[in-house]
């Protein structure tokens, strides 16, 4: 358990120092409240190494985590348990370590008078800005239960969305990692056989050979160490100059304009933008709120900008999506839906429609795209090892002709 030092005053006004042991920040202040003091202040003392507090840092709470939480709550929530009750039922059954300490926060401060939503706030590494502004949302409207049964379904959509990319590319990676080490494995190991062979036999090696032979010569080499540290600086490199405003903005622009892919982001995106600003809406939030976080949860910093200038031309009284057609990142079908949307009122439907229509487009546009690449694939690994065993049977089809 984690000890606790308090800033406390006795019966008589004079301060007082303690150190005990407690479950928790609220434990320690009602057991010291029962013993008569005033509490000032209360801090956890930080002792040597915790292998507890080093698991708990290392967790990450997955997008699924937070949708059977939301679910759960939604469900306490609409059956008329109190939030301190429901809260606390989440934390005791809670199997995420992490996400089970931020409740138990969360719940603290809940007690202590500190609305629902403020107290997620307090932890923006697990609940972001879009969850705290529909949570808030709700609970200003009275409609609690229904928005977190929102949240839930959007970051169970925003989940599939995102293991279907991720299935996607996985098979070429795979693929790809096998041929990778089949080729260097042969290139190591093999070549150098055939080629001592090939020098005793005398005569000059195909070009083609020769070629696998100086490859061989490099892996086996001390400069072959060079190899995977321009590797390493080229990926230190991109990660320093993607950190930067300019530098992001500069890929997500190339990204947008890769072959295939970039097509599939620019879906996805669109997908996530529409089913976020759509939640958002339902659930009562302003629009400029919606359209700023929206902004920040664009994942592409081509597709914020355009969101951005919407957020403008919002603010000086204009629509949408005349602005979002300005930019020319957003496709024509999806302008068009949000026109209606904001002609009809029911802008937060057509969003919902265009989420739905972009998100069975990426799903599609990834079948296809596992489908092309699993042929590639294989043609790239054949290709791969045949050309090794093409070239080191090139100089036996060359000696066999010199003796004939």
């Amino acid at each position: 358990m984690p000890k606790f030092k308090g800033s406390l005053k006795d019966s008589q006004g004079k301060p007082v120092s303690l150190t005990a042991t407690f479950e928790s920040v609220r434990e320690a202040r009602e057991v010291w409240r029962n013993k008569g003091f005033v509490v000032v202040d209360i801090k956890e003392v930080q002792g040597g190494f915790d292998f507890e507090k080093f698991s708990v840092a290392m967790t990450n709470v997955s997008v699924k985590d937070l949708a059977l939480f939301s679910r759960q709550l939604a469900t306490l929530v609409n059956a008329g348990v109190s939030m301190v009750r429901g809260l606390g039922v989440m934390t005791d059954q809670c199997s995420n370590a992490k996400l089970k300490v931020t409740l138990q926060q969360v719940l603290n401060d809940v007690q202590e008078g500190t609305s629902f939503s403020d107290s997620l706030r307090k932890h923006p590494k697990v609940f972001d800005r879009l969850y705290c502004a529909m949570v808030q949302a709700g609970e200003t409207g009275g409609v609690l239960d229904d928005v977190l049964s929102r949240l839930a379904t959007l970051l169970e959509d925003a989940a599939r969305l995102a293991n279907q990319i991720k299935s996607a590319m996985t098979y070429p990676v795979v693929v790809t990692t096998i041929a990778v080490g089949i080729f260097l494995a042969m290139c190591i190991f093999i070549i150098p056989v055939f080629d001592g062979v090939f020098k005793s036999l005398g005569g000059e090696l195909p070009a083609f050979t020769q070629m696998l032979v100086n490859i061989s010569n490099f892996l086996r080499g001390p400069t072959f160490f060079t190899l995977p540290a321009t590797v390493i600086g080229a990926v230190v490199a991109f990660k320093y100059i993607n950190a930067t405003p300019s530098g992001k903005l500069f890929f997500d622009k190339v990204f947008l304009k890769v072959p295939l892919f970039g097509e599939l982001i620019q879906k996805t995106a669109v997908a996530r933008f529409s089913r976020t600003f759509g939640s958002l809406s339902r659930a009562g939030v302003p629009i400029l709120s919606s359209l700023e976080i929206t902004s920040e949860t664009a994942g592409n910093l081509v597709i914020s900008n355009a969101i951005d200038q919407a957020r403008e031309a919002v603010k000086e009284g204009g629509q949408i999506a005349p602005a979002m057609e300005k930019t020319e990142v957003f496709p024509v079908m999806a302008i068009q839906m949000i026109s209606i949307g904001e002609e009809t009122g029911e802008l937060d439907k057509m969003l919902m429609k265009v989420a739905d229509f972009y998100e069975n487009e990426v799903e599609e546009a990834v079948k296809a795209l596992t489908s092309l690449m699993e042929p590639l694939m294989i043609l790239v690994l054949g290709g791969m090892v045949g050309g090794i065993i093409v070239g080191m049977y090139l100089p036996i089809f060359s000696i066999m002709e010199q003796i004939k």
